[in-house]
C-alpha cells in the first residue's frame, strides 16, 4: 500500500483514503452533488451519507489490499475532504496498467488541485506501483477534465461510444492514456 502524503498547496494535501474519511467525503459529495451531476452516474441517496461512504470506502480499501486499486483524498489540515482520486482496475504482469478517476469539491474546483494531484498520482503509479500506463475517460463535453489530463501528459486515443450511464443516458467518452515509462515489467 502507498502511504505517502503530498502537500499540494499551503493548506491542501493528497493522502491515502481511510475509513475515517467517510463523514468528510459524504459532506463534500453532498455539497458538490448538483455541480457534479452532469459528469457523474446517478447515485442513490445513501451514497451521500456517512454510512454509504463507509461502505464504498470499505470496498475500495479491500480492492487496495488485493493490489487492484489505490484511493486518495484531498484534505485540509482538519481532514475536511475536498476531492477524491482512484486508480482502479490495476493489472500487473505484462499489462501494468490502471484506470484513473477523480473529482474535486465544487468549492475548490478551478484551483489547479486536480492537475497537481494527477501529476503526483502518475509519479506514484510509475515509481511505486511500477505501472507502465494509466488511462482515463471523460465525457465529450467535460473540457475542464480533458485540460487536466492534457496538462498531465495524457494523450487522447479515441472515443468509447455509449461507455457509461451518466445523468440518465449512455454517454460517449473521450479516452486518454499516459505512458509512464517503457521499462520491462518487474514482478
Amino acid at each position: 500500500m502507498i502511504s505517502d502524503t503530498h502537500q499540494l498547496d499551503a493548506e491542501i494535501r493528497l493522502r491515502p483514503a481511510t475509513l475515517a474519511d467517510a463523514a468528510a467525503l459524504a459532506a463534500s459529495l453532498t455539497r458538490s452533488r448538483a455541480y457534479m451531476r452532469p459528469w457523474e452516474p446517478t447515485r442513490p441517496a445513501s451514497f451521500y451519507t456517512e454510512h454509504g461512504q463507509r461502505e464504498r470506502l470499505a470496498g475500495r480499501l479491500a480492492e487496495q489490499d488485493a493490489g487492484r486499486s489505490m484511493s486518495w483524498v484531498l484534505a485540509d489540515g482538519q481532514d475536511r475532504a475536498m476531492g477524491g482520486f482512484d486508480l482502479n482496475g490495476i493489472v500487473l504482469g505484462p499489462f501494468r496498467s490502471g484506470t484513473l478517476g477523480y473529482w474535486v469539491d465544487v468549492e475548490y474546483a478551478g484551483r489547479g488541485l486536480a492537475t497537481t494531484a494527477v501529476r503526483r498520482i502518475c509519479e506514484t503509479a510509475r515509481d511505486d506501483l511500477r505501472l507502465h500506463r494509466i488511462e482515463a475517460g471523460t465525457l465529450l463535453y467535460n473540457v475542464a477534465s480533458q485540460r487536466v489530463l492534457t496538462k498531465c501528459g495524457f494523450e487522447e486515443y479515441g472515443v468509447a461510444p455509449r461507455c457509461l450511464y451518466i445523468d440518465g443516458e449512455w454517454r460517449d467518452h473521450r479516452m486518454f492514456q499516459r505512458i509512464l515509462h517503457d521499462d520491462p515489467p518487474i514482478d
